[in-house]
Order: structure tokens, then C-alpha cells, then sequence
């Protein structure tokens, strides 16, 4: 990524967000739906523009299942962590998605289509498991049912 192109990017957010301390957390996810990660040199500028420290930045990114830290495939499967889906056979799921997709959970696909990651609560405990691909959810999943809808995506 050219430096001077972030650099616009962060000035734009900068006015729309403001500078407070509290607008790193919208400043960085808006990065991250431009540049789908955020990559240290990412960090490192937002930090030195909020004049904070790079690791209180990083510690925001890594600290949401949501923003990235790492480059990610094209579609991220996010499945539910919580008791309630893993009592709802999470477990298979996972199983058969890591089979069919040929990665284990948080890795990408050799030709960057998919990645695999948890989340935590997706406030579907009633309808799980639960997972999201991208910002599209699903519930009530099957081992089957999870399969087809991650092949949807190619």
C-alpha cells in the first residue's frame, strides 16, 4: 500500500471521526473495510497520528474478532465459540468445514479465498450453532448446511 494514499485516507477519517482517543477503534475499522487488514504499517501510522504508542493501537486491532491483524481470504468464516454452540455440535462443523476447505482454524486457503477464525458471541444462542462468512450470518447449522453455504461463496 502507498504510504501517501493511507495517509489521505487516515486526514479523511481524521475529520469524519475526529481525533479523540475513542475514534481508533472506528478509525481502524474503516481501514480495514478499505485495505481488508491492518498491517503494521497501518498500526504505526494511526498511532503516530492519535500520537499514542503502537502497541496501544495493536492492542485495539487484536483485542476485536473482527479487525484483522493479518491478511485474510476473501471470504472469513467466523464460527460461534460460545458454550451454547459448542453444545450444539460446533465441533463437526468445524471438522467439516477445515476438511472440505483443507486449512484448521485460523488459517487461509493457498489461493486467498477463505479463512477460518472464531468469534465469539453472535447473539444467536437460541438458534445455534452460528457463523458468519463476512458480514452475512447463519444459524441453525449442520455440518452439511455449513459446507454448502461456504461453497455458495465461490
Amino acid at each position: 500500500m502507498l504510504r501517501e494514499t493511507l495517509l489521505r485516507k487516515l486526514d479523511h477519517l481524521i475529520e469524519f471521526h475526529g481525533k479523540a482517543r475513542e475514534s481508533v477503534l472506528p478509525v481502524l475499522q474503516d481501514l480495514q473495510a478499505t485495505y481488508g487488514y491492518l498491517g503494521e504499517e497501518t498500526i504505526n501510522e494511526v498511532a503516530r497520528t492519535f500520537g499514542i504508542s503502537q502497541t496501544e493501537v495493536f492492542s485495539v486491532a487484536s483485542f476485536y474478532h473482527f479487525l484483522n491483524t493479518k491478511e485474510k481470504g476473501k471470504y472469513v468464516i467466523r464460527i460461534c465459540r460460545t458454550i451454547s454452540c459448542e453444545l450444539r455440535d460446533k465441533a463437526n462443523i468445524l471438522r467439516a468445514l477445515e476438511s472440505e476447505l483443507g486449512i484448521r482454524m485460523g488459517e487461509t486457503t493457498h489461493d486467498k479465498k477463505y479463512s477460518l477464525d472464531y468469534a465469539n458471541c453472535m447473539g444467536m444462542c437460541d438458534r445455534g450453532p452460528s457463523m458468519m462468512v463476512n458480514d452475512d450470518l447463519y444459524a441453525d447449522l449442520t455440518p452439511s448446511k455449513a459446507v454448502d453455504i461456504v461453497l455458495s461463496y465461490r
